[in-house]
């Protein structure tokens, strides 16, 4: 122990080394000495707690002051390489999930981000009427858009759509009643609840019906003086069947109009077009909401739409001028970026056909079953000319999910590529393809490692491919 630990360079001489030294002229000297005494540390706790590694170390170096600097420096260059490397990266999406929150839901069109880049990187009338020569404001960017697809009076934009709802509740509601069924009372992912939020923004939540059924007198018995909004929350990612019952939008609309009362629906996940026609379950559109006389809709701009994480609200121009005067929404106002990028995903839609050709999440939703099983045929083919005797590759039909809190019941047939093997732990190559440059994301299934190719697109079959090989050839 003693002759191991007498071994260890000093930091001086570490830093001296050819490949430490190349670091110094790009990144700070103070952060390459923290790394080097680091792992100068993990090094002497290992040899005094005897750890097994140093076995295998022992083995492949024979000149223990030789091989313990080798070590050292390429546990060195390793951590440097980690330290410095992006953490926020691209990832390819083989899981089938195609609003996949944990990698970043919807992706945007690549058209759209070469128009971001020529706005963001230079300056631009963010907030500059150039007709007039004076300040201006940014959501006169957007609300035409947004007016148009949905048929509302106005519109504005802020960070998210929980920001959205608190906005609301806070400039609407504060210090008021809001009257919502107790089967709507959701929880939008991340322990985020509808109850917290209106408690944040300083209304008062008044729950009316049941969790399963909720009828209009229930609405109308909790209507007090106090009551500032009814609420309506859709339930885009769960549904409650069987012995259920609740109020449509357009009785309640009516009831609480007579009682002059405002009506607000959170909505979670914005549609603009309608996808049933595409095999897809009824979702309500944005247009469709209001024409019922909603006063109020809030929705994500990063779900169903395919843009940016936004929070939109849309509807009557006088509620949506109180939003705009709150003090709050100098707080969840959205940047110039996913102003832009939002803008951008907005202009598709005026053409519906470009719209579900150019949005990802769009095309991916409803891309043709021809097409994915093209896809996989692909795939396969090229993993074929290296895979081994002992793994086993099939092409099979399987269940893709809309996922990020939309249509929760909604079943997309896919095709995927299927990998099987007896004699290697499918865990760790599931866990070294999440290690590649680009990571590689799969679905580990019934003994089976799964490609779905429906959130594959063409140009990333050769990337996944080659990594798929790298790993099971190489075993890095």
């Amino acid at each position: 122990m003693k002759q191991l630990l007498r071994a260890i360079p000093s930091v001086n001489e570490l830093v001296a080394e050819t490949e430490i030294q190349q670091y110094l002229n790009f990144y700070n000297r103070e952060m390459i000495v923290d790394i080097v005494r680091e792992e100068q540390d993990k090094l002497r706790n290992a040899i005094i707690n005897h750890d097994q590694d140093l076995t295998k170390f022992m083995v492949d170096y024979q000149d223990e002051t030789k091989g313990i600097k080798e070590y050292l420096i390429n546990k060195i260059y390793q951590m440097i390489q980690s330290r410095t490397e992006a953490k926020f990266k691209r990832v390819i999406n083989c899981t089938g999930t195609v609003l996949h929150t944990n990698l970043g839901r919807a992706p945007l069109s690549s058209g759209i981000m070469e128009k971001l880049t020529e706005t963001v990187s230079n300056y631009s009338n963010l907030e500059y009427d150039l007709d007039q020569g004076s300040r201006g404001s940014r959501y006169d960017h957007i609300e035409d858009l947004i007016t148009t697809l949905t048929g509302a009076e106005s519109a504005m934009v802020v960070n998210n759509n929980a920001a959205a709802v608190m906005l609301v509740l806070k400039a609407l509601a504060q210090d008021k009643e809001v009257i919502l069924s107790r089967g709507e009372l959701v929880e939008i992912g991340g322990s985020f609840r509808i109850p917290e939020v209106m408690k944040q923004s300083g209304a008062h939540l008044v729950e009316v019906g049941t969790t399963n059924k909720t009828h209009l007198k229930d609405y109308e018995q909790a209507i007090s003086e106090e009551t500032g909004l009814i609420m309506k929350v859709h339930t885009s990612n769960y549904e409650i069947i069987g012995f259920t019952d609740s109020v449509s939008r357009s009785e309640l609309v009516e009831m609480s109009h007579n009682n002059g009362i405002t009506v607000v629906e959170d909505l979670g996940s914005g549609l603009f077009l309608d996808l049933t026609e595409y095999g897809l379950d009824n979702e309500p559109t944005i247009k469709e909401v209001l024409d019922t006389g909603v006063d109020l809709v809030t929705f994500s701009g990063d779900k169903l739409l395919g843009g940016p994480q936004t929070g939109i609200i849309a509807g009557r121009r006088e509620l949506i001028q109180l939003l705009k005067q709150d003090q709050l929404t100098r707080a969840l106002r959205v940047d110039k970026l996913s102003l832009k990028a939002l803008e951008e995903t907005l202009r598709l839609y005026l053409q519906p056909e470009q719209a579900r050709e150019k949005i990802p999440v769009l095309n991916m939703l409803t891309i043709s079953q021809d097409e994915i099983k093209t896809r996989a045929k692909l795939l396969y083919d090229k993993l074929s000319e290296f895979i081994t005797k002992e793994y086993k590759l099939e092409i099979e039909s399987n269940i893709s999910r809309v996922g990020g809190g939309a249509m929760p019941t909604q079943e997309l047939p896919t095709w995927v590529v299927t990998l099987t093997c007896s004699s290697t732990d499918l865990h760790k190559i599931w866990d070294q393809l999440r290690q590649q440059n680009p990571p590689i994301v799969t679905r580990l299934q019934k003994d089976k490692l799964v490609f779905d190719l429906r959130t594959v697109s063409i140009k990333e079959i050769d990337i996944v491919a080659s990594k798929v090989t790298k790993v099971i050839i190489k075993g890095e």
